[in-house]
């Protein structure tokens, strides 16, 4: 059966429709699926988290490559689609629960397969890479413009170097809007991160570098040493110092500081 006549098929069946307000956009493309499983280089031995199985059209495909898949899925009404569907398979089961909110379970090894609603993507992001158990990859299917800035493909951002501290990001492949049922107004991508076994910052000092970065982030319009004066209360001038210091352009804006930058930074300023 052609996707979109399947997920239609479906969602008549249970007398549903796709919600705005969960961000669901129906993925109806195959050959952006074959991408995604692709991309994930799955095994016979995995365990996988899936955020967002909406119908089940990834989930299916899930199921029959790895041991285990957990389904997290926000939506009352989709838990039911999937629990039905896959009833009587013995390596998959549905919570329903706020992804966000979700305690990851597992305590071993797993990946992270998903097409997620675009709105809770940074704050999902964090939610795996920054966990105590931490995937060992993630495949992901995002807004490209995101996309894009993770990988720090169009100008860095904050969630750029709050991914990249964690992993190293990619794109596998763009998905145009009309992949999706209903078509969102944008472009999407697959965005693979390969989750590094240790951060690129030691564990206790992680805390204020991740403060420090966001405080340097935080009014993209403000030079740097205006946005840390504040934070570590001292004059602008005397920030600009400090920059200077470490090799870093009294003048510069956070986009223009790599992670060593920000290290260099935090251990000058802890002194």
């Amino acid at each position: 059966m052609d996707r979109l006549l399947e997920i239609k098929s479906l969602l008549k069946h249970y007398d549903l429709w796709a919600k705005k307000s969960f961000g669901q956009n129906f993925l109806i493309d195959d050959e952006a699926l074959d991408n995604i499983v692709n991309a994930a280089e799955l095994k016979e031995d995995d365990r996988v988290i899936e955020v967002g199985p909406g119908t089940g059209v990834l989930t299916e495909q899930l199921i029959e490559k790895v041991a285990h898949v957990t389904a997290v899925e926000f939506d009352e009404d989709m838990v039911n689609v999937v629990s039905d569907r896959f009833s009587e398979k013995e390596n998959f089961e549905v919570v329903h629960s706020d992804i966000l909110e979700y305690e990851i379970q597992e305590k071993g090894d797993y990946k992270v397969v998903a097409n997620i609603p675009y709105y809770i993507t940074s704050p999902l992001l964090k939610h795996f890479l920054q966990a105590e158990n931490k995937p060992t990859v993630m495949v992901v299917l995002v807004q490209k413009e995101v996309a894009e800035k993770v990988c720090g493909i169009t100008g860095k951002s904050l969630i750029t170097v709050e991914t990249q501290l964690f992993g190293a990001p990619e794109i596998i492949a763009e998905v145009p809007a009309e992949s999706f049922y209903p078509a969102p107004k944008v472009d999407s991508a697959i965005l693979k991160i390969n989750v590094h076994e240790k951060p690129l910052v030691d564990a206790a000092d992680m805390k204020e570098f991740l403060k420090l970065v966001k405080v340097g982030y935080g009014q993209k319009r403000k030079k740097l040493a205006g946005n840390l004066a504040a934070l570590y209360r001292m004059e602008k001038n005397e920030m600009k110092v400090i920059l200077s210091s470490v090799n870093i352009n009294p003048d510069a804006r956070a986009e223009e500081l790599s992670i060593d930058d920000w290290k260099l930074l935090l251990t000058k300023l802890e002194k």
